[in-house]
């Protein structure tokens, strides 16, 4: 994922830029054969992640920021079997996936119950106290080339690239307002290393 466009932001509002590093995603995947096309499957997977950026500044403040991506869909897989054990995927994925900017500033003081709620009830409210929620949903779709190895018959295990793209999206602030205006460059879009332990029932 390119955070180069969003990091831009990030050091126009005084937050540390994200780290370049791979984002992590954890989740899962299931798929059948289809028996009607041979070495054909069809399957759904999920996966999900993040990462913080954290800031406290000279005058205490502190800006904390955290990016959320996640996204599932239908699988469709073709196999070519290439040595007993040994087989070569080519498939896609197609669903729907989100990217949520959560923002936080704060005076990075002690937080009482009744403060709060006077606060939120004041017509001059404390401007550093603030939190935002940017949420985007996008049409997803992931080409995938994969290496699988049977390592048991229950057993196998995964390799592969495949490329995360995205189109359209649709952003809110707070789950309820519109959000307009998103560059087009804010998105969760790129090249992706897929690795996973499959278990179940493998012929070979």
């Amino acid at each position: 994922m390119d955070l180069k466009p969003l990091n831009e932001y990030l050091s126009r509002a005084n937050a540390a830029p994200f780290n370049q590093d791979p984002l992590l995603l954890l989740g899962g995947q299931g798929y059948g054969y289809f028996m009607i096309i041979q070495n054909l499957r069809i399957g759904g997977m999920g996966a999900g992640g993040s990462i913080d950026s954290r800031y406290l500044d000279n005058n205490n403040i502190r800006r904390n920021i955290n990016l959320s991506v996640t996204y599932g869909g239908v699988t469709v897989d073709y196999v070519i079997p290439v040595i007993q054990k040994l087989d070569v995927t080519a498939g896609i994925m197609i669903g729907g996936g989100g990217m949520t900017i959560t923002m936080t500033r704060d005076l990075s003081s002690p937080k009482v119950w009744d403060n709060i709620w006077n606060e939120y009830g004041s017509t001059t409210p404390e401007t550093n106290e603030y939190t935002r929620q940017l949420s985007g949903s996008f049409f997803v779709y992931q080409p995938s080339i994969n290496v699988e190895y049977a390592i048991l018959r229950w057993l196998g295990v995964r390799i592969g690239v495949g490329y995360y793209g995205v189109a359209g999206g649709d952003w809110e602030m707070d789950n309820d307002y519109e959000l307009l205006n998103v560059p087009s460059s804010i998105k969760s879009k790129g090249w992706m290393i897929n690795s996973g332990i499959f278990l179940g029932t493998f012929v070979y």
